[in-house]
């Protein structure tokens, strides 16, 4: 089979597309034949090894995808040959499990049913991104811990950096539940971006006042932020908070690493910053998100492509290196591979 690998870490040139062996399901794995893979900000970090030094073993990147179960080892239920899935942070499972190549095997617990009428399109581009906002959006004190319509009513959602993939996915998701949705974005073409969404309100947080913007919407403060640069954004977040307010902080963008919170600002807001990431939530969280992004997905809560604020940029799988560079150059919208 044709498999994108890398045995170095470095940029995108260390891609390179090879022929492996048809990995055969173990008992409890299941074997998928990849329709379409995704790429992810962890992806190309992965690959460039900054945190693991200069070697690497065999590795297959990319953790989202989607296809078809192909074969099934012993003892798996609730799977049979043909079903349409998607995947549960594939690469984390082992070096060679990436969905950048035409057949994984995984456990059948990574596996995921994709609905009747959802694409293989909308299977890999919303796994990491939706399962990162559904989690952010299920954190705070006074609010749901899973997502359905009317589940945020009432609720105000900022939504930092709206033009994202997480932020996309963060807008549309809380829209779907009920919540008023309030984001933030850099330029105008963003902005458009983040109203295809279904962001009620935007701001442009390169011009006038920020805090000040929010307020004038949410005079009580806002409920839970969704936040892609919490360095930065620390003293805003004190500025726009309502009392017993969250921050859900899942990247540090334009940050240096340290997040810097004002005490007594925040003592007396009794306010709570969540940092989280998908790879130590719990499978039992995952899957509890994934369910609600299945039914969020048969809804028409999520939708992919421009009209709903996410753009695709295509790539075949021999070009896997190059969607790689789009990602981490930051392209608008979201990178997919077609696999098969």
């Amino acid at each position: 089979m044709k498999a994108v690998t890398y045995r170095q870490f470095g940029g995108p040139e260390v891609l390179t597309l090879s022929e492996l062996a048809v990995p055969e399901p173990g008992p409890g794995e299941v074997r998928v034949r990849i329709a379409v893979s995704a790429v992810n900000p962890t992806d190309w970090k992965a690959r460039s090894g900054s945190r693991f030094g200069t070697e690497a073993e065999l590795s297959v990147p990319n953790q989202d995808g989607a296809g078809v179960v192909d074969a099934i080892g012993a003892g798996v239920d609730g799977f049979s040959v043909g079903d349409r899935v998607w995947l549960l942070l594939a690469a984390a499972h082992s070096p060679t499990s990436g969905t950048a190549q035409e057949y994984t095997v995984l456990p059948a617990d990574r596996l995921v049913p994709l609905p009747e009428g959802v694409g293989f399109d909308e299977g890999a581009a919303f796994a990491i991104p939706a399962l990162t906002a559904h989690r952010a959006l299920t954190v705070a004190e006074d609010g749901p811990q899973r997502l359905a319509p009317n589940a945020l009513a009432g609720k105000t959602v900022l939504v930092s950096g709206g033009a994202g993939a997480v932020g996309n996915a963060a807008i549309q998701l809380a829209r779907w539940a009920g919540a008023t949705v309030i984001a933030t974005v850099s330029t105008e073409d963003k902005a458009a971006l983040a109203r295809a969404a279904g962001a009620q309100h935007v701001v442009r947080y390169t011009e006038g006042d920020v805090a000040a913007a929010i307020r004038e919407i949410a005079p009580d403060g806002v409920d839970v932020i969704v936040e892609v640069a919490v360095g930065v954004n620390a003293p805003l977040h004190a500025a726009v908070l309502r009392p017993r307010g969250v921050v859900a902080a899942y990247g540090d963008d334009r940050g240096n690493g340290t997040v810097t919170v004002d005490f007594g600002q925040n003592v007396f807001l009794n306010s709570r910053y969540q940092f989280l990431v998908l790879y130590t939530v719990g499978f039992d969280r995952l899957r509890a998100g994934a369910e609600d992004l299945n039914a969020a997905l048969v809804d028409g809560g999520l939708r992919l492509g421009p009209d709903h604020g996410l753009p695709v940029q295509r790539f075949p799988l021999a070009e896997t290196a190059r969607a790689h560079e789009a990602s981490e150059k930051g392209v608008t919208g979201k990178v997919l591979i077609d696999v098969s």
